[in-house]
């Protein structure tokens, strides 16, 4: 599959554009995120497919609960710094447009360890909803107002514009989660505020290399674990179906492939470690319901 295709959410028109709205109203964030964009752009009938399958796993309490458990599982191992609005030398404006497009990245965090995991197992043969407890949070309805109009739509430099004077800063980020080329989203959306970028890179890096955050890797990942193996509505992405419901292999297999990469890759501390940059700006979400 091409990677380096993309399809934005500004250039998605018609049965797109209605997909890249529920994906937003959904996650509660005003974002699609790459993986999105990049699947949509090779293979948008199998994408829709897919995101109507796993949509229901993300409207339930049960996931309400474990978007906070998520949250509380990092937050709760990891001592990170905290930042009050006058601590970053930043104009007022600018520190809540910082905020604001943070707190989107942590409403997301949940949403996709969730999503890789889930879709990861569906078409690459794990076990998913072989554990259906017998209680009404596991079809109640997502409470409205979790996670409702926190965030704000991120924007990000290039991966080849960020300022020199974070150059050493995103070298020690890209050797820490193992990218030899491209910096996770996160970044490229902090590496507009260059002097903040190597303030709580420099603040967090020790508790991201501690024992501390390798205990919020594991406890968060209970958390999805636990949830992918008791969702009460179980998706139908196994090759088998997929193919049944007459999709191309190669568009099948690719989408697994790209899934199965991300579930396993690098984002595996990306995504932990971004509960810990909205709250050392004060804007991380709840962590009870």
């Amino acid at each position: 599959m091409d990677t380096t295709l993309e399809l934005h959410a500004a250039d998605a028109t018609g049965r797109r554009a209605g997909l890249y709205d529920d994906i937003q109203a959904t996650f509660r964030a005003p974002v699609v995120n790459w993986i999105w964009r990049t699947a949509t752009a090779n293979h948008p009938a199998f994408t829709r497919y897919l995101w109507g399958q796993v949509k229901p796993a993300f409207e339930t309490r049960a996931f309400a609960e474990v978007s906070v458990a998520y949250r509380d599982a990092v937050l709760s191992a990891v001592d990170g710094p905290r930042y009050r609005p006058g601590d970053i030398d930043l104009a007022p404006a600018e520190a809540r447009e910082l905020r604001g497009q943070i707190a989107t990245f942590d409403a997301v965090a949940p949403r996709l360890a969730v999503l890789f995991e889930l879709v990861d197992r569906a078409m690459n043969g794990g076990d998913v909803g072989t554990a259906v407890p017998d209680d009404r949070r596991a079809t109640e309805p997502y409470p409205a107002g979790v996670d409702a109009g926190r965030g704000l739509d991120p924007s990000m430099v290039a991966v080849d514009g960020v300022p020199e004077s974070a150059a050493e800063t995103v070298s020690s980020i890209r050797e820490f989660h193992g990218f030899d080329e491209g910096l996770p989203s996160v970044y490229r959306c902090l590496a507009q505020w260059p002097g903040f970028l190597n303030r709580v890179w420099g603040g967090l890096e020790p508790e991201l290399r501690s024992r501390d955050f390798e205990a919020a890797l594991a406890d968060a990942s209970a958390v999805v674990d636990r949830y992918v193996d008791e969702v009460a509505y179980r998706p139908a992405l196994s090759r088998t179906a997929a193919l049944a419901a007459g999709f191309d292999a190669n568009a099948v297999d690719d989408i697994a492939g790209l899934f199965a990469e991300f579930n396993d890759g690098p984002v595996e501390t990306v995504i932990p470690a971004l509960p810990l940059f909205a709250d050392a700006v004060g804007a991380s979400g709840r962590r009870r319901l």
